[in-house]
């Protein structure tokens, strides 16, 4: 009786823990897009970091709380980066980090997609959003993929100025398992 229950302990650890992923900043990529004057203004983050777990087959007990690095803001261009990371734009120093935390992951008519539902910080405000992305299998974890859009004034994110208000997030986030 004692080994059973010492098995089944061990089965169901191993569930859960084999649904557990840590996202790779290393072939992972959050990248933006943003008119500027007209026109359209490339930039990246990196520093990710966070905790995934997903199970296609159960969706309901999967959840993603991630973030990146303010500060690694990259546009290509020292000076505007350097701007972005200041009191008006992203103010690195009082909020460091960008997260995302899901609410709930459902299936959509496309069998090729799930819909992530979820919160974004961005300066302390938080936003509900939500996008279809795709879960591609790989050797070590899974390969997530998704678009979406947000208005950078909901959060704070610079003031009147020449850039749009909205912007498109492209996120290609490799994971492994833990």
């Amino acid at each position: 009786m004692k080994k059973t229950i010492i098995f089944s302990l061990l089965t169901i650890t191993g569930i859960f823990a084999s649904d557990r992923y840590k996202p790779e900043d290393q072939g992972s990529s959050v990248q933006f897009k943003i008119k500027n004057l007209g026109f359209s203004v490339n930039g990246s983050f990196s520093g990710l970091d966070g905790n995934i777990q997903f199970n296609p087959n159960d969706l309901t007990t999967s959840n993603f709380d991630v973030s990146i690095d303010a500060n690694t803001v990259n546009t290509d261009n020292n000076m505007r980066d350097n701007h972005l990371r200041s009191e008006t734009y992203f103010d690195v120093k009082n909020y460091p980090r960008i997260r995302f935390v899901s609410t709930k992951i459902t299936s959509s008519n496309n069998k090729e997609h799930l819909f992530m539902f979820g919160k974004l910080t961005i300066k302390n405000q938080t936003k509900d959003i939500s996008f279809p992305f795709t879960a591609t299998l790989t050797n070590e974890g899974y390969l997530f993929n998704g678009t979406f859009r947000i208005n950078r004034r909901d959060f704070n994110v610079g003031g009147t100025s020449t850039i749009s208000d909205e912007l498109e997030v492209s996120l290609n986030i490799l994971s492994k398992k833990t």
